[in-house]
């Protein structure tokens, strides 16, 4: 009996440590790693036939206590104990000596974090095809986009195989244009209105070098096709330009029934302080197109009328907050200088004149941070993380993030918790690392959290339970 014991004991303790190895793993290295040790753009790969200078545990493990001057690899002896870090070795030896590509790619992973243990399930593995934006129509269906023209159902957790058919060709063959985000109609239920964010060229082609520029349009799904098309903002084809980059389109329906939609630089930085110009904005239109009354510039001459702010340089994420009802966005900046921004009519966010970042080559953007008349970020980040889709929690399933924003990213592959109190953000917390871009959050209609995620293409279903520490009973 006692054998049996001793033994039983034993393949717990090495179930638990293996889980516990796997999640240290996602948690702090997979961003910069791979998620399956693969490597990634901003660290090398784990998984070698040859490690430099025949490197063993010992000096494995004095990389990651210390880290490796003159690159990315960072000390984490102040972050991590050294249990954790002996653990971490051996799991990376062991993954290396085995070759086990798919370490951490199993279909559910547990992560601890402050007040939850996150259950982290991979609802949809195959099948999609660079997914950009979801909602849910109801308990049991979503909607999801493609990048590259498609829209599909998600049926209870499933990814249905036929897409529906009809869409209008969007994918340029552009690394950021294609069929961008969908939203519901506020009043959905009842007159089934469906709006997508397409990248729409002059020739209607896949031609990169064609005029081309955001169109917003709305339609509706019946029997599996796209019917009842309308058009409700496209500028003419002397706003479109060629070879645009950074096109934004994030869309919000705020509480009054006005949808925000937004439109990226597309490269052409200076544009963004011209309100003749669509390229570097937030837009506001009614729901049939018709712009508000109330918008900034409405009656200003030469402006565009549904602009509601200006100098956003590439907006991709937007929500609302529950209680107060401020719009929040985050905001890519060049190399460095990612934004958190508070939504105000007519503001501008100042791009290119301020910015807290440099160009891509290392060159100064701007030598100013600060402008009478341009807003201030709420926080940025530096180096950037490519800030992504924002989601303010108001889930009866996360009581604990009542009201906390939480953050994507794309190239650093996150997910943040934002504790926000008076328009200040207090405290971040990173949930987790490593699983892919992070390009949309939302909660679903069953209160659990869903993330889609690029490469790998994928969609994720999140609940929690509460930490040892967090318990009370």
């Amino acid at each position: 009996m006692k054998s049996i014991l001793t033994a039983f004991l034993l393949i717990t303790f090495t179930l638990s440590y293996a889980q516990n190895a796997k999640n240290l793993y996602a948690t702090h290295c997979a961003g910069c790693h791979g998620a399956n040790l693969q490597g990634a753009t901003s660290g090398p790969a784990l998984l070698k036939n040859a490690w430099k200078n025949n490197a063993g545990k010992k000096s494995i493990a004095r990389a990651i206590h210390k880290g490796v001057p003159g690159t990315t690899m960072v000390a984490w002896e102040n972050t991590l104990s050294s249990q954790q870090i002996d653990d971490l070795t051996d799991f990376i030896l062991t993954a290396q000596n085995t070759k086990q590509g798919n370490a951490i790619d199993s279909a559910t992973v547990f992560i601890n974090t402050q007040a939850y243990t996150l259950k982290i399930e991979k609802v949809v593995t195959s099948g999609l095809k660079t997914p950009w934006g979801i909602e849910f129509v109801n308990e049991d269906s979503a909607l999801v986009t493609e990048k590259t023209g498609g829209l599909r159902w998600l049926v209870k957790g499933k990814l249905v195989t036929e897409p529906i058919k009809g869409l209008p060709v969007a994918y340029l063959g552009t690394s950021t244009a294609g069929l961008m985000d969908i939203a519901l109609d506020p009043d959905y239920a009842k007159n089934g209105w469906v709006y997508l964010g397409v990248s729409k060229s002059v020739a209607d082609s896949q031609d990169k070098k064609a005029l081309a520029l955001t169109k917003i349009i709305r339609g509706k799904v019946r029997e599996n096709r796209w019917v009842e098309e309308q058009t409700l903002f496209e500028v003419p084809d002397s706003l479109k330009v060629v070879d645009g980059n950074r096109w934004g389109c994030r869309f919000l329906f705020d509480k009054a029934g006005h949808l925000f939609f937004t439109i990226g630089d597309m490269g052409r930085a200076m544009d963004s302080q011209d309100l003749g110009k669509a390229t570097g904005k937030v837009f506001r239109i009614n729901n049939d197109g018709n712009i508000p009354e109330d918008n900034p510039f409405v009656n200003q001459k030469g402006a565009l009328p549904a602009i509601y702010s200006l100098g956003n340089r590439n907006v991709q994420g937007i929500d609302q907050h529950p209680v107060t009802g401020e719009i929040w966005m985050t905001e890519h900046g060049p190399k460095g200088g990612d934004e958190l921004n508070i939504m105000k009519k007519g503001a501008n966010y100042g791009w290119p004149v301020i910015t807290y970042g440099i160009d891509y080559d290392g060159s100064i953007v701007s030598e100013i941070t600060e402008k009478e008349g341009m807003e201030q970020p709420i926080i940025y980040w530096t180096p950037s993380i490519a800030v992504s889709a924002i989601a303010f929690c108001a889930s009866p399933r996360f009581p604990a993030w009542k009201n906390n924003l939480l953050v994507g990213a794309l190239g650093f592959q996150e997910l943040r918790r934002l504790v926000i109190v008076d328009d200040r953000v207090l405290a971040q917390e990173l949930l987790f690392k490593g699983m892919g871009r992070v390009r949309d959050i939302k909660f679903g209609p069953d209160g659990a959290l869903y993330i889609l995620i690029n490469n790998p293409d994928e969609i994720l279903r999140i609940t929690p339970s509460p930490t040892p520490s967090a318990r009370r009973d």
